[in-house]
This record gives C-alpha cells, sequence and structure tokens, in this order.
C-alpha cells in the first residue's frame, strides 16, 4: 500500500509504501527514489522504548559518530569491508551504496581505536537502511542491531562511546 505524505513539514510528496508480506515500510522521495526502508519490528522496538518524541534517541544503548573499518560476512559466504560512522553497545551504522535488504543477518569483525590488536566479533541482523545521501552528511548503509554480542565486547563499545560523548561535550562548551 503507498501512502502518500501530505502535511508533514518539510515531507510533503514523499511516500510510504507499507509491505505486509515483507513487514516493512519504505520512504520513497517526490520522484519515487527509494530513500530507505524499516522493519515493523524496529519501529515496534522504538515505539516500545516510550521515547515517541525522540525516535533517534530511544535507542537502550548510548552512540556517538566514529569511523571504525568492520569485515563483514553473510551467512552465504558473501564478504566484503566498509566503515561505520556510528557505533554503540547495541550496534553500528555500516557505510554502503548497496545496502543489504532488512533482516539480513551478518557476522562482524572489527577493532577499536583505543584497542587496536584486538579484534571484536559478533553476530547482528539489518534493522534499518539508508539508499541515498541525507543532507550531503549522511552517507547511504544500513543500521545493524547486534544479535550475539560478548558482554565483555558490549561494555567496551558502551565505555569508548560514554567517553567519546563526555569528551565532546567538553569540546562544546
Amino acid at each position: 500500500m503507498k501512502c502518500p505524505v501530505t502535511s508533514t513539514a518539510g515531507h510533503q510528496g514523499k511516500a510510504l509504501i507499507v509491505d505486509s508480506d515483507l513487514e516493512t515500510i519504505t520512504v520513497q522521495d517526490t520522484s519515487g527514489l527509494v530513500l530507505g526502508d524499516i522493519s515493523w519490528g524496529e519501529i515496534i522496538e522504538r515505539v516500545l522504548a516510550g521515547d515517541d518524541a525522540a525516535f533517534a534517541h530511544c535507542r537502550a544503548y548510548p552512540r556517538a559518530p566514529l569511523a571504525v573499518k568492520v569485515q563483514c560476512a553473510t551467512p552465504d559466504g558473501k564478504k566484503f569491508e566498509s566503515l561505520t560512522s556510528g557505533i554503540g553497545g547495541g550496534g553500528l551504522f555500516i557505510e554502503s551504496s548497496s545496502p543489504l535488504a532488512l533482516g539480513t543477518e551478518l557476522s562482524l569483525e572489527f577493532a577499536l581505536p583505543d584497542r587496536p590488536l584486538e579484534k571484536l566479533r559478533t553476530k547482528a541482523k539489518v534493522a534499518w537502511v539508508r539508499h541515498k545521501p541525507e543532507r550531503y552528511l549522511l552517507f547511504p548503509g544500513m543500521g545493524v542491531q547486534f544479535v550475539d554480542i560478548d558482554s565483555k565486547a558490549q561494555d567496551l563499545l558502551v565505555g569508548l562511546v560514554e567517553a567519546l560523548n563526555r569528551s565532546r561535550s567538553r569540546d562544546q562548551s
């Protein structure tokens, strides 16, 4: 089902495509180009997080902008390397000009800048996709949610994100 956006400020002319078979919502721009999509599960999780006024801030763990190299592998053996542009205890944003489909499972391996010789390994799934750049600042790619991560690795991620965010807030003061 295609739902045109008619009155939401700044988004008139875009459309939401609701696919009940895939349980996704896809956003198209005024020319019909796909901007991104999100699974119903991700929408439900965000709503249940209780902060529907600020969707971007309702994650279970804080995030911080950070570029690290990540090696990715799909269950069917496809391997690729990319960069993150955001990290958090619950997942990563992986830059990609051809993001994978929602729900795709991945094995990830990456190192944090403060521990370059210590590889973190986790399993994740694609939770949301951005198909094209937004406002010339946000790269296309995919948000992946960790589905299996060692508690020590998650603690390292959370600690690094908290340190980065503290540092950035001091720099802005």
